[in-house]
């Protein structure tokens, strides 16, 4: 049995530009992965008052540490990389639960919710519409792949798909159809421009994650390298169990790219193995799931965007 433990990882962001307008739009890559040991050493011997700085620190809460530190000698140890093949399919076999909810309210902090130069609200960040993609091609076709091997099949009746924080594209496959398509986003210019879509709303689930739509209406959820944006993961993921039909399939797909000042920061403190652990986690504490898997799709390790998979069922008794 594997027990939860997560190796944090200190990120060093690579930045295309110093200046603001570049800044928002950068994404960041997971090089150095620090271990507890190490962890312990830099806290109290480094630079700073002895402490790391705030970002890194804030990573994990105190209380998640404190009951798996003792367990660290018996744990599966997972280094957060995906150079090596299988780690993050095997992050979520067998995972002895902690009973409550392992991280605390400050993991699911952000870079912008501090004093900072850079900061700025969701609503404005995302004000303009950003038509570009944020994976790379060979990426973004092995999750097209992926939901042309699990998607019902295209134009089957009565089958419903929420693509959650949608976009301009949603990444389906070529001609995909179905009767209803919905994409919930934070901008009205990309949802407008989508054409898998049959309708959008307009939410930003952060500020409400009370999800507009009837109980048991999805076949299907989908989000794409969005689920580390999510402040209120447990209550976003109990209404998408809420809405999914008994049976039906949530789909969570991430990268090693980010928003780094609106990523969370249990996300950016941790690396790929830890990341299919927490939104497991997500589905396992939400209620109503199935056990979450994780699947590797990365098309290219090491040459191009890593792709990785965690999805889970609703129970057809929930």
């Amino acid at each position: 049995m594997a027990i939860l433990g997560l190796q944090l990882q200190q990120r060093f962001p690579v930045l295309t530009a110093v200046c603001y307008s570049r800044l928002i739009s950068a994404t960041i890559h997971a090089p150095a992965v620090a271990s507890v040991s190490s962890l312990s050493c830099k806290l109290k011997n480094g630079n700073n008052g002895g402490r790391l700085p705030r970002r890194l620190v804030v990573g994990l809460g105190a209380s998640f540490w404190a009951q798996y530190m003792n367990m660290a000698g018996n744990s599966k140890s997972f280094i957060a990389s995906a150079r090596l093949k299988g780690a993050v399919e095997q992050a979520l076999q067998n995972v002895e639960w902690p009973e409550q909810f392992p991280f605390k309210d400050e993991d699911f902090q952000r870079f912008d919710d501090f004093n900072s130069p850079f900061r700025t609200s969701d609503s404005m960040f995302y004000e303009a519409p950003r038509f570009v993609t944020h994976i790379d091609d060979a990426a973004i076709a092995a999750l097209t792949k992926y939901y042309s091997e699990v998607f019902p099949p295209s134009n089957t009746p009565g089958v419903s798909i929420l693509d959650m924080c949608s976009s301009w594209v949603s990444h389906f496959p070529k001609g995909y159809k179905q009767e209803r398509v919905v994409g919930m986003g934070m901008n009205e210019e990309e949802l407008k421009r989508n054409p898998v879509l049959t309708e959008y709303v307009v939410q930003d689930l952060n500020l409400k994650p009370k999800l507009p739509f009837e109980d048991n209406s999805f076949d299907v959820i989908t989000n794409v390298v969005s689920v580390d944006y999510l402040t209120k993961p447990l209550d976003v993921f109990k209404e998408m169990c809420r809405i999914l039909k008994p049976g039906g399939l949530a789909i969570m797909s991430f990268s090693n790219r980010c928003f780094w000042t609106k990523a969370i920061s249990i996300w950016t403190s941790t690396g790929d193995t830890d990341h299919a652990l927490i939104v497991g986690s997500y589905f396992h504490y939400a209620g109503g799931f199935e056990p979450p898997q994780a699947v590797d799709i990365s098309p290219n390790p090491g040459r191009s965007d890593p792709m990785y998979i965690v999805y889970s069922r609703k129970l057809s008794t929930a």
